[in-house]
């Protein structure tokens, strides 16, 4: 009924232009959205000229993970709450799967207004990193390889809230769904999903489903505590090879981090995020959740690890416990190795801009 309503209203406005010609009467200025949206102080209203890059992107490939988006259920939550009349809105008038980069630029341009996102210090920078989900093997049961369990939430009532690492997994606080390797599964839970390849060739996806709420503590720092210096130093690579090597080591060294993830199965195996939704690569990331609301358009202005410059537009629908700050972001690079190349080296400073959704005011594709 609201919508109608700013139809007919808008519709009249015309009219009296038209029978008055008043040169105040100017349509072309964009309509801002109703009351009901959220937008903090330290946000400033911008057009997409101010956007580095805007032009250059393909933003089709991020309207399809806003398909995503607009098929998950929204917690209007946060501290930057869209109207949710007008996102429901755009979900009802999404350009087809076929439209040009043109006509896509411009649909995002006619329905959203960017906002660049400042620190509370004023600063206009922020730290992007990288996830990815990995590939591993694992078992249906328990072997020599396969030696630690892969866990979903218990379901006869025992708590895991505070209950700290080691005695989640000797005590069995939880359904076990299948076994791998104690490192890999550190890896996995570090990354809060990952895919399986079973003994018979069967991918598996393993999604986040709950944490114990024990605080993380890093493996690295722990081994440098020890005084134990890995061939290669303390990169992430050099620390797994190690304690793969040495297996005692790694379930001492791994049991001293108290954090557990639990996971559920997916079907399909797609790699699911907060929002409830799959994840699209590199054009998924998450975000502190506690500020935004999940599901919105975010633009991204940062560099690769390799110094490349990273300038898309992406989609909000992922969140993690490291994530917390105005301009912080983790950005989803996809699954396997490929994707881990890109995903362990990202720590770069960038600008970031969020697209709320306003009343539709037409741009002509260009």
């Amino acid at each position: 009924m609201a919508h109608l309503l700013k139809n007919v209203l808008l519709r009249g406005l015309v009219g009296i232009c038209a029978a008055f010609v008043l040169a105040s009467c100017d349509l072309s200025t964009p309509m801002e959205g109703t009351d009901n949206a959220v937008v903090p102080s330290n946000f400033k209203r911008v057009s997409y000229s101010d956007m580095p890059g805007w032009r250059d992107d393909d933003v089709r490939y991020a309207l399809q993970a806003f398909r995503n988006s607009c098929k998950a259920k929204i917690q209007y939550t946060g501290r930057v709450i869209p109207d949710k009349q007008l996102f429901e809105e755009k979900c009802r008038m999404l350009p087809s799967a076929s439209a040009d980069i043109a006509t896509v630029r411009a649909w995002f341009e006619s329905h959203f207004q960017p906002y660049q996102i400042f620190n509370e210090n004023g600063g206009d920078k922020g730290t992007y990193t990288g996830y990815y989900s990995p590939v591993i093997p694992a078992c249906r049961t328990k072997t020599a390889q396969c030696n630690e369990p892969l866990m979903g939430v218990p379901t006869d009532g025992r708590t895991y809230k505070g209950v700290s690492k080691k005695d989640i997994v000797e005590k069995k606080i939880g359904r076990v769904l299948y076994w791998a390797n104690i490192v890999d599964v550190q890896n996995i839970q570090i990354q809060g999903s990952g895919n399986l390849k079973l003994e018979d060739g069967t991918d598996v996806k393993l999604n986040f489903a709950a944490v114990n709420d024990m605080p993380f503590k890093s493996i690295g720092e722990e081994l440098r505590r020890r005084g134990i210096r890995p061939s290669g130093g303390y990169s992430a690579d050099a620390v797994w090879t190690h304690l793969k090597a040495n297996p005692k080591l790694a379930r001492d060294v791994i049991y001293t981090n108290p954090r557990y993830v639990y996971f559920y199965e997916s079907v399909p195996p797609d790699v699911v995020g907060k929002l409830g939704t799959p994840l699209s690569k590199i054009r998924s990331v998450a975000m502190d959740d506690d500020l935004y609301t999940l599901g919105l358009p975010v633009y991204v202005n940062t560099n690769l690890s390799d110094g490349r410059p990273f300038r898309r537009l992406m989609i909000a629908q992922d969140t993690g416990s490291a994530i917390r700050g105005w301009i912080r972001a983790d950005i989803f690079f996809g699954k396997g190795d490929d994707a881990y190349k890109f995903a362990h080296g990202q720590h770069a400073q960038g600008q970031m801009f969020i697209l709320m959704p306003k009343v539709y005011n037409y741009v002509k594709p260009r």
